[in-house]
């Protein structure tokens, strides 16, 4: 039988949508707490969210257009705001516009075959028993501590779990549920907050019960099916206690989640195409957001990034889907991915010439660039063989040499495919089915 969560390991690649109320000041999805908006003024912008173009069905042939597989979006962030329709708060993108957010992007997603998930934050700095702490805006009220004399987290734990049934059990099956986020540390002289104060360990039985087969992650601070990091990328498969563990980048276009008009520090398509391919050699997923402008629009550079993705994984989508790691050595300038008997060789540098396989002698019956089909020659030059004019010199025993064009493909990340020997030693890493982060 199937592992409920095999479909999250095969499909490696999703979008990440941060979209709330957040979006129409454009600055951030923190904007609340770094301008210490109390949440009576905060909410005065609430009338003026009117996502007029947001698009879910477009923004989901455009997630699989890019080659992804899953989508997640923001079902309430920290600022407390409800995209969806709840029955447990007026602050809500229903009660504002009458409509449902959520469920126009799972209807749109689920529409195109795409797997759906919710992220749904832990934190809301507008509930008024959620205690102000070295995050909340309120933070630096003179009478900050007083106010929290006044505020009680039992409450507070049965609006949270409330809202998570809500989202749970309203919009059919939820493949993914992204929790955010706890911190445990104290800073400033307040303490964090953990897993006493979310409940944590009776919300993810909740979860569990209202939707047995979802994955879920590790930020309610207990085990949970998936690790991730976030705009950072690990520089091997993650492990804990020596054993794999299931594990997803969560990247940013230009370091902010939310809609930031002014911010430019955008990655190019071919970074993002490099991290991909870096995230799947090492047996991880990658999730990278788009921020909707105020009007739910897509903005121009969130577009272009996908559609470069897109044009990339047209060609080359066999080499990350359903692809994992594999114990061989990447070459200088390379990644490699493999997927049942196909190798996949990632050229971040184009070589003069030739490019040398350690251990790969006698293991490959066909290479071919994967952009156009077109085959790659391959040799084995003796170890014994010394360099002398246009010969070159021997390599390693076990060795396998690429023959490669002068000219580089006209792509971002040029990729070779090898077909291996059925007999071929060259076996993937093992990839993580049952392991759980502690």
């Amino acid at each position: 039988m199937a592992h409920p969560h095999e479909w999250f390991t095969r499909d490696r690649f999703g979008l990440f949508v941060h979209f709330g109320l957040y979006s129409t000041l454009g600055r951030h999805e923190w904007v609340m707490t770094r301008e210490r908006t109390a949440p009576d003024d905060y909410e005065r912008f609430a009338p003026f969210f009117d996502p007029d173009r947001f698009d879910a069905p477009a923004l989901a042939r455009a997630a699989k257009a890019a080659g992804m597989r899953y989508g997640v979006l923001t079902a309430k962030h920290h600022e407390g705001f409800a995209m969806y329709d709840t029955g447990l708060s007026d602050y809500s993108i229903t009660a504002t516009t009458g409509r449902d957010i959520v469920r126009e992007f799972v209807d749109a997603f689920r529409a195109e075959g795409l797997r759906v998930g919710l992220y749904f934050s832990l934190i809301d700095w507008h509930h008024p028993d959620f205690t102000i702490d070295y995050h909340h805006p309120l933070r630096d009220r003179p009478d900050a501590r007083a106010l929290n004399e006044g505020r009680d987290m039992v409450r507070y734990r049965e609006y949270l779990h409330g809202q998570v049934r809500e989202i749970l059990t309203r919009y059919g099956t939820i493949d993914y549920l992204f929790y955010d986020f706890t911190y445990v540390e104290p800073r400033d002289g307040w303490d964090g907050k953990g897993p006493g104060d979310w409940g944590s360990e009776a919300l993810l039985a909740l979860t569990r019960e209202l939707q047995p087969d979802i994955v879920v992650n590790d930020r309610l601070w207990v085990p949970g099916d998936v690790v991730t990091p976030e705009q950072y990328q690990p520089d091997a498969p993650m492990e804990r206690d020596g054993s794999p563990v299931m594990w997803e980048a969560c990247q940013t276009l230009n370091g902010s989640w939310g809609y930031d008009r002014d911010n430019l520090d955008v990655k190019s398509p071919d970074l993002l195409i490099r991290m991909l391919v870096d995230t799947v050699s090492k047996n991880g997923n990658l999730l990278l957001n788009i921020g909707p402008d105020g009007r739910g629009g897509i903005p121009p550079r969130d577009t272009a990034a996908l559609a470069a993705l897109g044009e990339w994984m047209t060609l080359h989508e066999q080499s990350v889907i359903g692809a994992g790691a594999t114990e061989l050595v990447a070459p200088s300038g390379t990644v490699l991915t493999r997927r049942d008997d196909r190798l996949y060789v990632h050229l971040l540098a184009w070589p003069f010439g030739h490019l040398h396989l350690r251990d790969l002698a006698g293991k490959v019956r066909f290479a071919r660039l994967l952009n156009d089909g077109s085959e790659i020659r391959t040799s084995e030059i003796s170890p014994d063989q010394q360099a002398w004019n246009t010969e070159p010199g021997g390599q390693p025993a076990g060795t396998l040499t690429l023959h490669l064009p002068t000219v580089r493909p006209d792509v971002a990340v040029p990729v070779i495919e090898l077909y291996l020997a059925s007999d071929s030693s060259a076996s993937p890493a093992p990839t993580p089915r049952d392991r759980t982060p502690s």
